[in-house]
């Protein structure tokens, strides 16, 4: 007998759905990264841009069944250099790696919720992790191209 993909473990498209609605809305409330995040972007796309969040659900539950093995594809809006291209979606929104992590904590609060049970939280949060680098070049890319006394004024 073979053992069933996470796609399968997780319920397929309509529990990974209800994942990804929950867990968006939930992003959009987060003091860190939602409506109310000291990043300007953040800010002004969960302020600002939320007519677009349906189609952003919708992509988030394709990306999600398809990296999970499920029957879907997944292609990127704006593509960019990686096979998903995140880092070109995400750029402009200048995510810090810890603004990122804090992404992460709100999915795994989404997985409790919906009692997902450990291997399988454990599997979507890696999947998802995988990602930080490109979902973070346009925060590290602005940090790269500021002067050392914009990033160091404490020690200046």
């Amino acid at each position: 007998m073979t053992e069933k993909n996470l796609y399968e473990r997780v319920g397929g498209v309509f529990a990974i759905a209800a994942v990804v609605d929950h867990f968006s809305d939930a992003v959009v409330q987060n003091p860190i990264v939602g409506k109310t995040s000291k990043n300007p972007a953040l800010r002004e796309w969960h302020t600002k841009n939320l007519d677009r969040l349906p189609g952003l659900k919708f992509m988030r539950t394709l990306w999600v069944c398809a990296v999970a093995g499920g029957p879907f594809q997944y292609t990127p809006t704006r593509p960019g250099k990686t096979e998903v291209g995140l880092e070109e979606a995400h750029r402009d929104l200048r995510i810090s790696p810890e603004e990122f992590d804090e992404v992460a904590a709100e999915l795994g609060r989404t997985l409790d919720f919906f009692n997902v049970p450990r291997r399988e939280k454990e599997e979507v949060l890696a999947a998802f992790a995988a990602h930080k680098n490109e979902v973070t070049t346009g925060y590290m890319a602005a940090a790269e191209s500021k002067p050392i006394e914009a990033l160091l004024p404490n020690l200046l």
